[in-house]
């Protein structure tokens, strides 16, 4: 006897629009398999998107994101918003390691039926972890969540992919992450609309808030100045002073048009983002299989033959680029 209901196209399409979770919860695991189905759906439900507030929610591992986020849902569902919450952690799936703790801290929901809860494993996603994201994401905006929640660990590039699908990014730090304030003069967390240093008891907590502030502050050119608010996500202390400047961005976006066109923005990025994973991935099992491209890619790695003249001939018998025009693109 089969262990899962059958979906048809129009029964699951139908359950995600209805809010129904078994529907919601099949759909997005057809997203992570990348079953063909997964596509006629989001096909189906992509017209109905574009309702649901996205936040991305980023920082290193250890910052108490999840906790942060319990306390998060806990205020915004007493406001009466439902909401959903994809945790896209970089350790295996549900049976091990932090994935499970995660689910744990945020168990005190999973019978809510305003909340909907999904941990995404990065493992087996060779790249399409942004495209698995955002497709959850439109799935849950779909099926009517008012707020979308991502949580991602790090600002590897995958990260800092699925952040940026995010309407307000959060960037979650504690006092003695002193990797994430290195991270922050380097530019390499230049994401963040929002800042909360977390586990504001510890001793630091004030100098790591003057430090970020002072960073900050380099940066005269940004019209919106990222707030950083001070929070204990254990108690929820200042959660809804944090979420009250997560609104004072999304005001802010929406009052200069803008944020319309961040979101254009975001889901051009990501066409090209998983356009680009998708040719590296037929271009690399093209290579692979075709004995004179590899033949071509041997001799770069012997020095016979520069890499962009490699380049040139890889791109012309797989996709058809002739050379002049490699050669102009080149050039510009």
């Amino acid at each position: 006897m089969s262990r899962a209901k059958a979906w048809t196209l129009d029964a699951l399409a139908a359950g995600v629009r209805g809010g129904d979770r078994r529907a919601l919860a099949r759909a997005i695991s057809l997203v992570e398999d990348r079953d063909p189905l997964a596509y006629d759906v989001v096909r189906e439900l992509y017209p109905s998107t574009g309702s649901a507030y996205v936040v991305g929610l980023t920082g290193p591992p250890g910052v108490g994101k999840s906790s942060l986020i319990g306390a998060i849902v806990r205020h915004v569902r007493e406001r009466g918003q439902t909401v959903g919450v994809i945790s896209v952690d970089p350790s295996s799936p549900f049976t091990q390691g932090a994935l499970l703790g995660d689910r744990i801290r945020l168990s005190d929901h999973f019978l809510d039926p305003g909340v909907f809860i999904r941990s995404m494993g990065t493992r087996g996603h060779l790249g399409g972890l942004a495209e698995a994201t955002l497709q959850a994401a439109l799935l849950l905006d779909a099926a009517g969540k008012d707020l979308v929640l991502l949580e991602t660990v790090g600002a590897g590039q995958s990260e800092v992919e699925v952040i940026g699908i995010a309407d307000t990014v959060l960037l979650v730090l504690m006092p003695g992450s002193g990797d994430s304030v290195q991270a922050l003069k380097a530019g390499i967390m230049e994401i963040p609309d929002v800042i909360a240093i977390n586990k504001m008891d510890h001793p630091a907590a004030k100098t790591m808030l003057n430090e970020v502030r002072s960073i900050l502050s380099l940066d005269r050119e940004r019209e919106w100045r990222p707030p950083i608010v001070l929070t204990e996500a254990v108690r929820g202390e200042n959660v809804p002073e944090l979420w009250e400047k997560v609104e004072e961005h999304r005001a802010f976006l929406e009052s200069g048009g803008q944020l319309e066109e961040r979101r254009r923005r975001n889901l051009a990025g990501e066409v090209f983002a998983a356009a680009t994973s998708r040719a590296k991935a037929h271009l690399q099992a093209e290579v692979a299989e075709t004995p004179e491209l590899r033949a071509l890619l041997e001799r770069v790695q012997s020095r016979e033959l520069d890499p962009l003249s490699a380049v040139r001939a890889i791109l012309e018998q797989v996709y058809g680029i002739d050379s002049p025009n490699s050669a102009d693109a080149d050039g510009r």
